[in-house]
């Protein structure tokens, strides 16, 4: 009888055991992922500097820091698509490109240097297989990729899943963009960022089965 009132309080013991162990492994992870998403390839002299859209004007900013190193004589900068929705308004729109342009200038990039790239895009997926076409007319092996630091582990992988053999790229953080991984869940944009890079990775995990809505 004595046997018997103990193998289920044992058991009790062991799943609260687990269930502790299992939550604490939880919250490590939940903290740990802002800076597992952030990767930072080491710098090299490239054929070009490539400045993906999204994070005014942080990505632009340490494009032309890398530049003005002497790393890449030249950046590539990827044009959104014009919203379709805006035509029949006549509303004239100026895409992320332009502005872009206007910040690499400003810190002191000369305009000869500055390259829009086509066609226009929607996604990563986009911008990096516009990247690939370009690398293959200007016959370059290699190029500097400057994002937003969430968003680098997924450029990476995206671009180790898509990219033909003989393309390499190096993937850089901007350094000024204020992203806090230690702390991202504080502010609503970091937490967004966070979310919205683990559902991309688990996309392009699974083969990129979910594609961009068309606008």
């Amino acid at each position: 009888m004595k046997d018997t009132q103990k193998r289920p309080r044992f058991g009790l013991r062991t799943a609260w055991l687990a269930l502790v162990v299992f939550a604490i492994c939880a919250i490590f992870v939940f903290r740990g992922v802002g800076r597992w998403l952030v990767v930072e390839d080491p710098l090299e002299h490239s054929g070009a500097i490539v400045v993906l859209s999204g994070g005014l004007p942080y990505r632009a900013v340490e494009a032309a820091k890398i530049y003005t190193e002497g790393m890449a004589p030249q950046i590539w900068l990827t044009r959104p698509q014009h919203p379709a929705a805006l035509e029949k308004f006549g509303v004239e729109y100026e895409g992320e490109e332009v502005y872009n342009r206007k910040i690499l200038l400003h810190e002191g990039v000369p305009d000869s240097a500055i390259r829009v790239l086509d066609p226009g895009i929607t996604n990563t997926v986009d911008e990096e297989r516009a990247v690939f076409d370009e690398m293959h007319r200007a016959a370059i092996s290699r190029v500097i990729i400057v994002t937003s630091p969430p968003h680098t582990r997924r450029t990476r992988t995206l671009w180790r899943k898509l990219a033909p053999r003989d393309l390499h790229s190096i993937v850089r953080p901007a350094s000024t963009d204020p992203f806090d991984p230690a702390h991202w869940w504080r502010n609503t944009q970091d937490a967004l960022d966070v979310t919205r890079e683990i559902l991309g990775l688990m996309n392009a995990w699974a083969g990129l089965p979910i594609k961009p809505a068309a606008r």
